[in-house]
């Protein structure tokens, strides 16, 4: 491995070799992706104090308890000895997962004996956030006469920048990704590497590298298509995962077939033929399929009773622009405990109070941290029943918690406040609260899939497809998206609106990622667009309206079912986008993002081929 390699992830399987040597037909892409920046609202800011011996900090973290970890490392102190508190997050969409300013601010507040605060200015902050990578990958596939993949090879080089955080684990994901959906009757060698350059670091962005992977395989899948001569959504379908296919690193996919199901939910909603032969000229159609994961990691929280008959919520998680824990938590405090909405607080996270949480990300608020919501909610629950109890002179198991009262099944009128029974249980047992916390269970894979690969496993995987119609200036080469579909697979919806919202949020942000956002670096190393006026953001006039289907298939190991869903969304934006970009032109649009000028191109060099 070379010495500005900071990871490398290969696997060697046999046969690959043969299965090339047979091939009736060999189809060969290379496919790249710019830097993506966030543009968030809030730049990053922290405050810090250091009194005997101790560091509190106050910032607007995803991740409070990686902070506190982060600022021990650096500072070589115990974990104990950082006190994180978190504040409302104005934005991080991955940003915020880690320690950058606050490291500096305990360093300096330390040493000066002050109350240190640093807040970066948004052309700082876009000079030091961790984009998302940019990345170049080659998929190399075999096909035997009858159109089946037989064999591939894939190799994919991201940029780390000049310091490492989470993209070595990142490096293992297309492992999971490149190979899965859609069955592969052979072997897949890989390679995959992570380079160390001189430029400032890349990190975690909502649905990591995952967006432009998909891409690839998607872009790839189209070409293979057309290269057979059959539609695009048919080879798709004929070759699409079904019930207990594996991944690349032998995970099985016991619930695949909601795939089929997911095609079967959009050709009912717009059917293929009828979106086909409904083109204006300049309009084209991309279609794409992809599997995501709920990020796993500890959640836990503590429900606890006041004596006017109210909850509060306490955890570590945040709401990350998602309203996962305003919303949806407290949605499933509220619906256990009997009482309105409103009347559940939730608490901003501190790790001096709050139980260890994994962070907000991944989409595994709601079905991580909201299972052991309702764990904490059913002991409350049961410890408010059980004081009732006395108060109503009835059995715990003939009452019920409905309005803010606890009342007699089938008598109404047999009924007292939770507030008089907040306040007996404090004044006769004690106050009334109870913690709960929750990881998602392991799963299983094949350990010998690869060699250096440190991410293995989608847990709680979930199911999509996307379907996006884009028309084409052919003076301007501006890329207008007309149309765009979500059939997204979610477990259980909890809050719809919340739900909608993430869907359409993660849509914007995809449009920008194809066709707008880049981050380009210099002959110099250094970055060229430093401001949100050179950095073109997709405004209200650039996105279409989103048409959501929600598919529903519960997970029985979740609180109400609950999976991720706020990060699906994007996954697969650039793959439906540049294959209808592709379909409308008649040109290959391997790049992302595809700039008017990238259309203009190669529009002029169609009509010099002619």
């Amino acid at each position: 491995m070379s010495d500005n390699c900071a990871c490398e992830v290969t696997a060697e399987p046999e046969g690959v070799d043969e299965a090339f040597a047979r091939a009736a037909h060999i189809v060969e892409g290379t496919y790249s992706a710019q830097r993506q920046y966030r543009a968030y609202l809030e730049p990053k800011a922290a405050t810090a104090t250091y009194e005997h011996g101790r560091f509190v900090i106050t910032t607007a973290s995803q991740y409070p308890f990686n902070v506190r970890d982060r600022i021990a490392q650096l500072l070589a102190v115990r974990p104990s000895d950082v006190r994180v508190v978190g504040k409302t997050i104005g934005g991080g969409f991955g940003a915020k997962l880690d320690g950058w300013v606050e490291p500096l601010a305990a360093l300096a507040a330390k040493v000066t004996g002050r109350t240190v605060s640093i807040r970066t200015s948004r052309a700082e902050d876009m000079l030091t956030c961790p984009t998302r990578d940019n990345a170049t990958m080659t998929i190399r596939t075999a096909l035997d006469a009858e159109g089946r993949m037989i064999g591939r090879e894939f190799s994919c080089d991201m940029d780390n920048g000049a310091y490492s955080g989470e993209m070595p684990r990142l490096a293992s994901l297309p492992l999971s990704i490149i190979g899965s959906v859609y069955k592969m009757h052979g072997p897949m060698r890989a390679s995959v590497r992570l380079w160390y350059t001189n430029t400032a670091p890349t990190g975690a962005f909502r649905a990591v590298n995952g967006v432009y992977l998909y891409m690839a395989q998607e872009q790839h899948m189209d070409e293979i298509a057309d290269l057979l001569g059959v539609d695009r959504r048919e080879y798709r379908l004929r070759h699409l995962f079904t019930d207990g296919e594996k991944s690349r690193t032998g995970q099985v996919f016991e619930d695949a077939s909601i795939l089929r199901t997911a095609f079967d939910k959009l050709e009912e909603h717009a059917p293929w033929q009828e979106v086909l032969d409904g083109l204006k000229p300049n309009r084209g159609v991309g279609i794409a399929a992809g599997v995501w994961m709920t990020n796993p990691m500890p959640g836990e929280v503590t429900i606890k009773m006041y004596e006017d008959g109210t909850a509060s919520l306490i955890t570590a998680a945040n709401d990350n622009g998602s309203g996962a824990v305003s919303m949806g938590l407290t949605q499933i405090v509220a619906s256990a405990l009997g009482m309105n909405e409103g009347d559940v607080r939730s608490s901003l996270p501190d790790t001096d109070v709050s139980g260890y949480d994994g962070g907000s990300r991944g989409g595994r608020t709601t079905a991580i941290v909201g299972t052991a919501a309702l764990e904490a909610s059913i002991r409350v629950r049961d410890k408010l029943l059980a004081v009732a109890a006395g108060l109503l002179e009835a059995s715990p198991e003939d009452i019920e918690l409905i309005d803010g009262h606890a009342r007699v099944k089938g008598a109404p009128s047999s009924a007292v406040p939770l507030a008089a029974v907040a306040a007996t249980a404090t004044f006769t047992t004690g106050s009334i609260s109870a913690t709960s916390s929750y990881t998602s269970p392991p799963i299983p894979f094949d350990a010998g899939c690869a060699s250096g690969a440190l991410f293995t496993t989608m847990s709680t995987p979930t199911y999509h497809v996307h379907l996006a119609v884009v028309e084409v200036d052919e003076v301007t080469g501006h890329v207008e998206v007309v149309r765009y579909i979500v059939v997204q697979e979610t477990g259980k919806v909890i809050n719809p609106v919340g739900a909608r919202g993430q869907v359409r949020g993660g849509v914007v942000q995809g449009i920008g990622y194809s066709l707008y956002e880049s981050m380009r670096i210099g002959d110099d190393a250094r970055l060229v667009e430093r401001s949100l006026e050179s950095y073109r953001l997709p405004l209200a006039v650039d996105v279409p309206e989103v048409e959501i289907i929600f598919m529903e298939h519960p997970d029985p190991l979740t609180g109400h079912g609950a999976k991720g869903l706020g990060e699906a969304p994007v996954v697969l934006t650039a793959a439906v986008i540049s294959t209808a970009v592709r379909h409308a032109t008649g040109k290959s649009f391997t790049a992302i993002p595809i700039t008017p000028e990238d259309v203009l191109f190669a529009l002029v060099d169609a009509e010099s081929d002619s």
